[in-house]
């Protein structure tokens, strides 16, 4: 009697040449921006997109869709989904990835240290190359925004206005002299604001008008963004170190740092659900409460256990919930007719 074919490993008669799993991985984490990435795209579109992080767009394009909630106009017609879309272009891909690229181009010898296989340090493309990107994205975001505004009738340019003040705090973010990321505050918050506020306030203003109780209520907002952005300090600190950039892990110490982090995202939430219960959206408070309750456990589980191993693993666990948080708060104000 002959033997029973013997079990096989699926890699086993894989071609030679077949990328592994965990090259595949690599491949994957390096074309979004992920930390864990490598070096060795050859590829000039690929290393663009690289530059401008996708994996970044996605709280920007969700804080349009909790701008159109928040406006209390929103229909679901043919033109207002194109609209969305179109902003979610801009606060995405265009703007975003302008900030990603740009803050790569001022951040070459820190990422040198930190994440070797960055484009620009690894020399996969030239600061030439990288310089025309950032132009060309710059200019065609305010473009579309301004076509934005036209085609929304605004009769002030807000969305334009929106994207040139995006576009300047991106820059005093990652450039010299002022380069705010180099102060643990003011940068986490300008990065905060950057991620709540201001693509929040464009979809506000696509759909409805723009108006002060918004503006305060979204920056008050980007104080939980600000802990999110402290977050993504703990994977730089040696790097910081070298280069006496003031991150709050470096000013503070690792676990100072971690408190101040969840507090921040935790106690504001919280603040904003009391707004919500003083607007008589009373329903709306509880849920985002609710939501507020699975942050806290992954914090316990993950973060405040080792925020420099679990930094990616929380985020990947907990902001979904901090960002459903911002759609229920759009929807209590867009119900209230702020």
């Amino acid at each position: 009697m002959s033997n029973p074919p013997t079990p096989q490993s699926p890699t086993e008669n894989a071609p030679e040449n077949a990328p592994q799993p965990e090259a595949r991985g690599a491949k994957a984490r390096q074309l979004l921006g992920m930390k864990g990435a490598e070096a060795g795209e050859q590829n000039i579109w690929k290393i663009r997109l690289q530059l401008m992080k996708p994996i970044t767009w996605i709280p920007l394009i969700w804080g349009v869709v909790c701008g159109a909630a928040s406006s209390g106009s929103y229909t679901w017609t043919l033109e207002n989904v194109l609209m969305a879309a179109a902003c979610m272009l801009l606060s995405g891909p265009l703007m975003t990835g302008y900030t990603q690229t740009l803050n790569d181009f001022y951040d070459r010898e820190i990422d040198a240290i930190n994440e070797p296989y960055r484009p620009i340090p690894s020399g996969a493309i030239s600061v030439p190359q990288v310089v025309t990107q950032i132009l060309v994205l710059l200019v065609a975001g305010f473009a579309l925004a301004y076509g934005l505004d036209v085609w929304a009738e605004n009769e002030f340019p807000t969305i334009t206005t929106v994207a040139v003040v995006g576009a300047f705090l991106a820059y005093i973010y990652s450039a010299p002299p002022l380069k705010l990321k180099q102060n643990g505050w003011l940068g986490n918050y300008a990065l905060g604001a950057s991620y709540i506020t201001l693509p929040w306030c464009a979809g506000h203003a696509l759909f409805g008008e723009l108006n002060i109780t918004i503006v305060v209520l979204t920056m008050f907002y980007s104080l939980a963004g600000l802990g999110i952005a402290i977050v993504n300090d703990f994977k730089s600190v040696e790097g910081d170190r070298q280069l006496g950039l003031k991150s709050l892990p470096v000013m503070f110490g690792i676990m100072p740092a971690a408190w101040i982090c969840v507090l921040s995202i935790d106690i504001f939430q919280t603040g904003i659900a009391a707004y919500l219960v003083s607007i008589h959206q009373n329903a709306y408070a509880v849920l985002l409460m609710l939501l507020v309750i699975p942050q806290i456990t992954f914090q316990d589980m993950y973060f405040m256990r080792n925020p420099l191993e679990n930094d990616v693993k929380y985020q990947a666990s907990a902001q979904p919930f901090l960002v459903l948080g911002m759609l229920v708060t759009g929807l209590a104000i867009g119900h209230a007719g702020l």
